[in-house]
Parts: C-alpha cells; structure tokens; sequence
C-alpha cells in the first residue's frame, strides 16, 4: 500500500502555483537581515493580494469568529480585526511613509525568525478546507497573509502575534507590563507546530489560579 494522502499532498497537487508562491516568498523573507528589510520584503508580498483576495481572507476570518459563542465571540471579535487588519494597514502606511529606510537594526531573535519561516510553506497547506466546495476559499495562498502579518507584527514591530487586551478563554488577556509582553498561553501551543505563538515575543505568564487555588 502507497502512503496515504495527507491535507498538505492534496492541497499541493491541487495549488502547485500557490505553492511555488509561498516557497519563493518565504526564500525572500528568510534572506533579509534587518527589520526595515524585511518590513519592505513582507509589504511587498501583501501588496500582491487584490481586494478580492482581501475580502475572501475576511469573510473567512468571520465565519471562524462567528463558529465561537458568546460573550467571547463578541469580546473577541475587535481584536482578531486589529490582529489581521489593523496590521495590514500598519505595515501599508509604513511602507509607504518610509518607515522601513530608517529601520536597520537586525531582527532581534534570528534563530526564531528562521524556525518561523521553516514552519510557514507547511503551515498554509495543512488547514484542512475539504468541506469548502469553491477552490477559491481554500486557497492555500489565503493562509500566507496570515502569516505574513504575524511576521510583520512578531520581527518587525516585536509586538506578540495577538494584540494587548485580547482576550481567551478563562478570562485571561495578552499584557503589557513594563517594557514587556506576557501572555497565559504562549507555552501551551507547542504541540501546534504550525502556530504563531511558538515564535511570540510575548513571556509566558503565571497563571493566577494556580496562586489563588479555589478554597484557599
């Protein structure tokens, strides 16, 4: 018996040129240096996407918000908005003002940003769409412009791949403290090899339960 078909070989025989596009974009990133470079490699890849493109990434992103319940779905919404789109427009109007010239300090953690580019190409072909009957929607090239802003936002701004004040389950949210970012969850999605926040600038933070068991 041959090996079977997983997600990714499916959507790689399905979206050769989306593939190609992702290998090539991630080489470019991965060859840059500093923060301004990669600001202006990641800007250029982003601009690649039409409003089309736009709009699909965001009716999807939508119909993954509205699958949560509520109150957190509401509480959450903003800012999964500012975490996609609100960085999108960040990094436009840097590129375009010139931010990127005057930003040549090197990456601050090389090691991560690699392992980060290491995990991307896979990373876009293993969501699984098979339900989605229109190629469209389960464009593999969707799935890069999530990562492309979570580069942008993680080894450029050095911001965490989620924004301050947003909230998880539990009741517990992304902080500033300082001069630093912490986050409850950053450690618990390492099993999630293809998740942002495996390469986050945030610390992991002490959960407050375990300081405050209930019944003491």
């Amino acid at each position: 018996m041959g090996e079977p078909i997983t997600t990714a070989s499916r959507l790689k025989i399905e979206f050769p040129r989306d593939y190609e596009i992702i290998c090539e974009t991630i080489e470019r990133i991965r060859r840059t240096e500093s923060r301004g470079e990669l600001g202006k490699v990641i800007a250029a890849a982003v601009q690649a996407y039409s409003v089309f493109d736009l709009q699909v990434i965001g009716g999807r992103l939508n119909n993954e918000i509205a699958k949560l319940p509520n109150p957190y779905r509401d509480a959450v919404r903003p800012f999964f908005m500012i975490q996609l789109f609100g960085m999108h427009h960040e990094l436009l109007m840097m590129s375009r003002t010139g931010v990127f010239d005057g930003l040549d300090q090197p990456v601050s953690d090389m090691e991560t940003f690699r392992k980060f580019c290491d995990i991307v190409p896979e990373g876009c072909f293993s969501w699984d769409d098979a339900g989605e009957r229109n190629p469209v929607f389960r464009r593999p090239g969707n799935r890069l412009f999530y990562y492309l802003i979570a580069a942008f936002t993680m080894f450029v701004l050095e911001k965490p791949g989620h924004p301050v004040g947003m909230p998880f389950p539990g009741g517990f949210r992304v902080e500033l403290k300082g001069n630093r970012y912490y986050c409850l969850i950053r450690d618990k999605e390492k099993e999630v090899i293809h998740s942002i926040c495996n390469f986050c600038p945030a610390v992991q933070s002490e959960d407050p339960r375990a300081e405050n068991p209930i019944g003491t």
